[in-house]
């Protein structure tokens, strides 16, 4: 063998060597992380009182995760306290609604239930439902720049009227009921399917007033004042009594820690994570992803409690 091929030989050894132990190496780092992750999330790993964390994040479309959660920590008795760690916008009328009912259970301890304290940190935004939903906990903690509360409701829809009359098409529709096709994006809206409409709005806008006032142990004649959609700084709402106190996460988690008799550094509990892998995703029902011809002939209007 000619010391090139020989040279060869052995770099080949190498590179192949070196690939075996990087993959080794990547498996039980992947392991590793996951039985990590895993004792984290669920808190059984180790013993001791836990503060017990919930994110709501994002716009808030259904009530299940955040829910279920919640009722997964109230139900633990070594999870002492909860802080609902916010960033949201708001959402669903229907899906912030359940949020705060849940919450208020816990804080209130509803039927005969043992209470827990539960206290919500606004991160960047806590706004409309993410705010709704803060009311019910038992303190509310915000940074001075955070964005707080949006008071108030809308609704959206798209008219593609114009578009249709532009394309030479005509929507058909047959009704029974006067109100029965109200939103129908084909056209405007009648006086009096407006005024229809701004009554839903109003009385919604109603609950989500006597709401922040129950969460909040206020006067509605005062949340009433301010709710008119605006948002203000964690610093203008702590005048306002939209908050309790400035500070962040690591703060509203000390604090909480404090008031439930933890002593020392509290060990911080989160829910493990829905994690789908590519292989979940193929071997699942894909329906959810792909446009369907009941999604695309949706055009109902949306309620929401959302900033925007």
């Amino acid at each position: 063998m000619s010391d090139q091929v020989r040279s060869r030989t052995w770099l080949w050894i190498v590179i192949g060597g070196g690939a075996f132990f990087l993959f080794v190496l990547a498996v039980f780092t992947l392991l590793y992380l996951t039985v990590r992750s895993g004792q984290e999330s669920s808190g059984l790993s180790s013993f001791g009182d836990k503060i017990g964390v919930v994110d709501l994040e994002g716009v808030i479309l259904t009530p299940k995760t955040v829910v279920g959660q919640l009722k997964k920590f109230a139900d633990d008795d070594s999870i002492k306290a909860i802080v609902l760690h916010v960033n949201s916008p708001g959402g669903g009328v229907a899906a912030s609604e359940e949020i705060y009912r849940e919450v208020k259970r816990i804080r209130d301890g509803e039927k005969g239930e043992k209470k827990k304290l539960i206290v919500a940190s606004i991160e960047t935004v806590g706004a409309s439902g993410a705010y709704y939903i803060s009311s019910a906990t038992n303190k509310i903690y915000a940074d001075n720049g955070s964005i707080v509360g949006s008071i108030g409701v809308i609704a959206q829809w798209v008219n593609y009227g114009e578009l249709l009359k532009w394309a030479k098409l005509k929507d058909m529709t047959m009704k029974a009921g006067e109100f029965k096709d109200t939103g129908n994006p084909a056209r405007d809206l009648t006086p009096a399917e407006q005024a229809y409409l701004q009554g839903l709005i109003d009385n919604m806008h109603s609950q989500f007033i006597q709401a922040v006032a129950d969460g909040r142990k206020a006067k509605v004649e005062d949340i009433r004042a301010i709710a008119n959609g605006k948002v203000w700084t964690g610093e203008q709402a702590l005048p306002l009594k939209l908050i309790d106190s400035l500070g962040d996460f690591e703060t509203a988690v000390k604090e909480t820690a404090k008031s439930v008799h933890i002593k020392g550094e509290p060990q911080i509990v989160r829910p493990e994570k829905d994690r789908k892998t590519f292989l979940d995703l193929m071997a699942g029902d894909l329906s959810e992803y792909l446009p369907t011809r009941e999604k695309l002939l949706e055009h109902h209007i949306g309620f929401y409690y959302l900033w925007k």
